[in-house]
């Protein structure tokens, strides 16, 4: 888009997604890169290469982009410093196909935030394509999950014979008293939440054996405690309603202790993990009327935020917090000028 024969700047929603998506992507290539060269199951590896085809398309994208505006390219991650291809695997191709399906889901909500909120011709076609792509991928992935008997479905519900209305303030209760049973949202936001972290468990066990640092190892522990413990909750709310509950993927983890990816990387994508947790629980917050799960969702929110913060000083402490783009601090160039 151009305006009297000029593009037009980059919208700070724009340069935010351009360079939160570079960052994603960097990492994603990383650890995509170990996948691959682990990968024993032979219909597992074309989706493997399929997501790191991705990856690399959209960082020469974002590169070219970021050239034009003259915009300084994000360090990022790099394959020489943030993983070793030649260490032994460390979770199992089940594990790998869940995560890729999952990271799609992720990725394929910011894209379409991104796109959303792009103005600016290059940049929503750029999102625009991540999107289409993405979603034939998300495809490929589910329907070799499903082939596998590996895609764990969410509940079903009963078939109603009539519509109804609301009729009693005790749709919105929970606290005391008999509850009302669970209704879609709400079963949705639950069992979705519970994969998440149960995948996050599995990750971050695997994570935690492979890390240098005696005090990201100690971070990441703590952290798999506490999805854990997130499963107990979300868990227990639905077996209240004789609703199953989803697998864990604690198996899928090796017993390997070996060097594999740097605690710079672990740390970002735990971090990572934790905001969108936050995004999801405000979200379940939103979908859930019955009140005792909002105050469940804000006690497991509030956890979390802390938990973050810890992570966050951990990575500034090590220099491994890249800084994203923001506004001019007016107060520090005052302060230049005298």
């Amino acid at each position: 888009m151009k305006e009297q024969g000029k593009q037009l700047k980059l919208t700070s929603t724009e340069i935010t997604s351009l360079w939160t998506t570079y960052m994603n992507d960097s990492g994603l290539i990383c650890q995509f890169q170990f996948f691959l060269a682990k990968v024993e199951d032979e219909e597992i590896r074309p989706i493997i290469k399929q997501a790191l085809d991705l990856s690399q398309g959209n960082l020469k994208t974002l590169t070219e982009i970021f050239n034009r505006e003259n915009y300084p390219i994000p360090y990022g991650f790099k394959i020489n410093e943030d993983v070793d291809v030649s260490a032994p695997r460390l979770y199992s191709d089940t594990y790998v196909l869940h995560y890729l399906h999952d990271a799609a889901q992720i990725a394929l909500q910011a894209y379409s935030i991104s796109l959303s909120l792009s103005v600016r011709a290059d940049v929503y076609s750029f999102f625009n394509e991540c999107l289409s792509q993405l979603t034939t991928f998300l495809r490929k992935a589910k329907e070799l999950l499903l082939s596998k008997g590996l895609y764990i479905r969410s509940p079903y519900l009963p078939t109603p014979d009539h519509i109804d209305f609301v009729k009693s303030q005790s749709f919105l209760t929970g606290y005391f008293g008999e509850r009302r049973p669970l209704i879609g949202t709400e079963i949705s936001n639950l069992y979705a939440n519970f994969q998440r972290n149960a995948l996050g468990i599995a990750t971050l066990i695997g994570y935690s054996q492979v890390a240098k640092s005696k005090e990201v190892r100690q971070f990441l522990i703590r952290g798999k405690e506490i999805a854990s413990k997130h499963c107990e909750v979300l868990g227990s709310i639905l077996k209240e309603d004789d609703l199953p509950v989803p697998m864990g993927w604690d198996t899928e983890v090796t017993d390997s202790t070996i060097y594999t990816f740097s605690d710079k990387l672990m740390m970002f994508y735990t971090t990572a993990l934790i905001a969108l947790s936050v995004g999801y629980y405000g979200a379940s917050i939103a979908g859930s009327p019955r009140r005792d799960l909002g105050t469940q969702y804000s006690r497991l929110i509030s956890e979390i935020l802390k938990y973050a913060e810890d992570g966050a000083n951990i990575m500034i402490k090590n220099g491994w917090m890249e800084e994203p783009p923001r506004a001019i601090d007016r107060d520090e160039m005052a302060k230049l000028d005298t």
